[in-house]
């Protein structure tokens, strides 16, 4: 949690650029895991702790975007509640920590009430789309929609003001990214360490994820540590580490004010490269490399994405694997068969910041002038990039069996690519490296205060030491 004033100039500015109407952010439920009482790991929803800092559940904050007074709902522990969880800070106390007044401390059954009459008098009230069965729930009953409508009426204008303020960073948002990287850093390199043939992959996952909650409050998603770094999302961990293949690691922490790290690394079980798995390797690392130069105020991110895809080609052309100019592969759309995701993903309170009101949540066709306009990390092919944004920055070469034959089924980059030459590759794997980036007016800035190991020597030297 920062200073209270943090957040109540967060609210005036959000309130400033809403004009009109009531705010509604709505905090995070406990979600139960098998029953009532056996919830998962609380995570408070990241635009609320961005405007109210209160990492704790069952609250709501309102901010009157005409006048500027910000609201807490909420109930305080009762006995019976204190009994499990030890004395507890009222609402009130909780406020004053994030300079909401007491006075503007409420019960959470006075929230419809607070709704109700701004309804009455024709005031909108703004709220971001929920991603929780919870709080569609809580928002159908306070606003008297039904919950299949809920997504139509969110606020298309808070979307993008929330969007635009948490993309840049402040000084002391930086400080807190740098300290999820020093959690990374040592996550990364003890499974550097612990690779070797004969281990479980779910044993290094089970050390690294102690790591994360031993440094900070847990990692920053599910770790993905797999040999078959071909399938992107990889969160089976029960393959037996075997000499001749890679591993991949892509894995990052929370630090305990909920700022995110994400860095991938992949590397050789035995500790030595082979030959075919160098080359490609430095593929990889050439664009991972190059690509900050591009990351500059201003920049667009598709730019930044086409100039690593280039490079990607380039290396891949010199395999063999792709004949004709690396231009000529790109605009064919060739290089999805390599590398099928993006370059780069906004970072922050979130591994995908912003992601919850984000492409991925949200259908852009019908506001793409609008979202062309903020240019936010919500809307990737209208990013520019900002002074302060923070994003990740993950090329990556995968050879994936099923994408490959589909492309070769279907006539895909006819003249382009050279299926004869892929198949020596069908068992490759994949291989992806990232780390997170500042945006600066003269090129990115790596997070962190050193590099975690990503040159092969660097990686030979601490793979299995």
């Amino acid at each position: 949690m920062f200073a209270a004033n943090t957040y109540i100039e967060r609210r005036a500015e959000l309130a400033r650029r809403i004009g009109k109407g009531l705010i509604l952010i709505a905090g995070n439920m406990p979600s139960p895991n098998n029953y009532p009482n056996n919830a998962y790991y609380f995570r408070q929803d990241s635009t609320f702790l961005y405007y109210f800092g209160l990492n704790l559940p069952s609250l709501v904050g309102v901010i009157d975007a005409e006048t500027g007074e910000a609201s807490l709902y909420g109930d305080d522990f009762t006995v019976e509640d204190i009994i499990w969880t030890g004395p507890q800070p009222s609402l009130v106390e909780l406020g004053a920590h994030v300079g909401v007044a007491e006075c503007n401390c409420r019960p959470a059954a006075a929230l419809r009430k607070t709704t109700g009459e701004a309804q009455a008098h024709g005031r909108r009230i703004h709220y971001l789309p929920p991603y929780r069965g919870e709080t569609k729930m809580m928002l159908s009953e306070l606003l008297g929609l039904p919950t299949e409508q809920l997504h139509a009426q969110k606020s298309v204008d808070l979307m993008f003001a929330v969007a635009e303020m948490r993309e840049v960073k402040s000084s002391e948002e930086i400080a807190e990214l740098e300290k999820a990287f020093r959690i990374g850093y040592d996550m990364h390199l003890t499974a550097m360490r612990m690779c070797r043939a004969g281990v479980v992959e779910r044993e290094i996952a089970g050390a690294i994820e102690g790591i994360a909650k031993s440094q900070g409050l847990g990692v920053s998603f599910p770790s993905i540590v797999s040999q078959h770094g071909e399938t992107l999302h990889n969160l089976n961990c029960d393959g037996v580490l075997e000499n001749g293949r890679l591993l991949l690691c892509d894995a990052g922490a929370e630090s305990v004010a909920n700022y995110c790290s994400d860095h991938t690394r992949t590397y050789p079980v035995s500790g030595k490269f082979t030959a075919r798995q160098r080359d490609v390797y430095d593929i990889v690392l050439r664009a991972h490399d190059e690509a900050p130069k591009y990351m500059r105020t201003g920049a667009m991110y598709t730019d930044v994405h086409r100039a690593a895809y280039l490079t990607l080609a380039e290396g891949l052309r010199s395999l063999g694997l792709i004949k004709g100019s690396a231009e000529d592969a790109v605009d064919a759309g060739a290089m999805y068969l390599f590398m099928p995701h993006g370059l780069s993903h906004g970072l922050g309170m979130d591994v995908h910041d912003c992601e919850a009101m984000g492409e991925r949540s949200f259908d852009f066709a019908s506001i793409r002038e609008r979202a062309a306009e903020s240019a936010t990390c919500i809307y990737r092919a209208a990013w520019r990039l900002r002074k302060g944004t923070v994003m990740s920055d993950e090329p990556g070469i995968y050879f994936i069996p099923a994408l490959i034959d589909r492309s070769r089924s279907e006539g895909l980059y006819k003249g382009i690519v050279d299926y004869d030459a892929l198949d020596a590759y069908r068992d490759f794997g994949g291989i992806r490296i990232e780390d997170d980036i500042e945006v600066t007016d003269n090129g990115g800035r790596t997070i962190g205060d050193k590099r975690i190991p990503v040159t092969v020597a660097e990686l030979e030297a601490a793979v299995g030491r």
